[in-house]
């Protein structure tokens, strides 16, 4: 396997379990959510959106620790990327669009990550296809 796709691995397990532990705060106090995300709208911002913000943070979590153990799964793969494409949408909705988020470091810290790792997947993609390309090689 690929130094990048190691490094890869290492950052997708890093961030899950920030996830993890962002989830353990959207559970224990919503105030976190209005004080760290939703800095423009926190009137919005109550217990049962902090619980649904945690449950989705929990799945993207899991399923991004999965990604890291099992990197090779096409599937799982795109579907990792797909999480942190819809937390950079969603993010930037929240700032642009709805005007419920501020451009915050509560805010740009998420927005970084998930641009980050969209960008070191999509290069992963290139590292995966070349190491496929030669285990088809070593087969033939």
């Amino acid at each position: 396997m690929s130094r990048f796709l190691n490094v890869l691995r290492s950052w997708l397990v890093m961030v899950s379990v920030i996830a993890a532990g962002n989830t353990l705060q959207s559970f224990r106090d919503h105030s976190f959510l209005s004080e760290k995300l939703y800095t423009a709208s926190p009137g919005l911002v109550n217990g049962l959106q902090a619980r649904t913000f945690g449950v989705w943070t929990l799945l993207s979590s899991v399923i991004r620790c999965l990604c890291a153990i099992d990197i090779r799964n096409r599937t799982l793969y795109y579907i990792t990327l797909f999480t942190f494409f819809l937390a950079l949408v969603h993010f930037l909705s929240e700032v642009f669009i709805y005007h419920t988020a501020a451009l915050t470091i509560g805010v740009m810290a998420p927005l970084m990550v998930a641009s980050f790792s969209v960008l070191g997947m999509l290069i992963g993609l290139q590292y995966l296809e070349v190491e496929a390309l030669s285990q088809n090689k070593k087969k033939n």
